[in-house]
């Protein structure tokens, strides 16, 4: 039966070696909706995928990043299924994904690539870095939503709708997942099994680069959803620093005889600098629990009102 209320949408990058597969494992399980984001490929991978029946077009920019946002301009369906196009993830759970969609549980569905992962899908050293970013994602936002990282992901065009995306490389997950925690969206991880490239796919991630990007990322959004945090870690910085500087001045001052007025001032500047911005943080923090709060009082009237009618 085709699943005509879903849009399959795969960023793209090179992946000849397994777009071809991907697609035709949709489509064979009646997901015929597919829509392929080129981030201008040079390997043959859009040809593949109109031939194997996808809609394809080539982003403007660069990055994944920017891909999805292009992509879901032109997404048509109720819901949207989005994973890559390398092969490590299998169609047969995009119905576990779409599942809570569909009986009302959650409008961001995340696939837990840790639950069922093949032993040789992911390097130690990148299974250490995604736990680091995960445990910093927990830490930042309270929230823990497994995988923040995984690229298998279902959701409805509505609650996207809703999300402000700018990241343009594969900061991007974070990003979704970190919006939907500061916009109150229903999210919800499901186990999915996680495989290997198979041979002839070349990955087009390069973790410490993009690992930075992710951190960087996440520590950016934090301003929006955890303000206490993100101000209170540069204020603690300016203030440690500012009694570092202290500290050596007064060395200087009682054992050594010299005095360092510029320091002096300069160390005091960092600490009065660095209280403000704990105090800018704790203020800030009010505003956006009150927002928070404020916004999900309308969204229980607004359902109340849809009810009564």
């Amino acid at each position: 039966m085709a699943e005509t209320d879903v849009c399959v949408m795969i960023p793209t990058l090179d992946e000849a070696a397994t777009i071809g597969d991907v697609i035709d494992e949709f489509r064979d399980l009646g997901y015929e909706n597919v829509l392929v984001a080129d981030g201008g490929s040079s390997d043959g991978t859009r040809e593949i995928a109109e031939d194997r029946g996808a809609r394809v077009f080539v982003q403007s920019g660069s990055g994944k990043g920017q891909a999805v946002r292009e992509a879901l301009r032109r997404v048509d369906a109720e819901y949207v299924l989005m994973l890559d196009g390398d092969g490590t993830y299998r169609p047969a759970d995009a119905e576990a994904l779409l599942e809570p969609l569909r009986e009302g549980r959650a409008s961001h569905v995340i696939g837990d690539r840790f639950a069922e992962m093949h032993p040789d899908a992911m390097s130690g050293l990148n299974r250490f870095g995604n736990g680091i970013i995960n445990s910093a994602f927990g830490v930042v936002h309270h929230r823990d939503l497994g995988d923040i990282l995984s690229g298998y992901r279902a959701f409805t065009t509505e609650s996207v709708e809703r999300l402000d995306l700018v990241a343009d490389g594969f900061g991007i997950e974070t990003e979704l997942s970190v919006e939907c925690v500061r916009h109150g969206i229903d999210t919800e991880v499901v186990p999915i099994h996680y495989d290997p490239r198979p041979d002839g796919s070349e990955t087009n991630l390069h973790p410490f680069r993009d690992g930075a990007t992710i951190m960087l990322t996440l520590y950016r959004l934090a301003k929006m959803n955890n303000p206490l945090f993100y101000y209170g870690s540069i204020g603690v910085t300016a203030i440690l620093a500012g009694m570092l500087v202290a500290t050596w001045v007064a060395y200087r001052y009682f054992v050594v005889g010299i005095s360092h007025e510029v320091m002096a001032m300069l160390s005091g500047f960092g600490v009065l600098l660095g209280v403000q911005l704990l105090m800018f943080g704790v203020l800030s923090d009010m505003v956006v629990t009150l927002h928070r709060e404020q916004r999900q009082r309308l969204e229980r009237i607004a359902a109340r009102d849809d009810d009564e009618e």
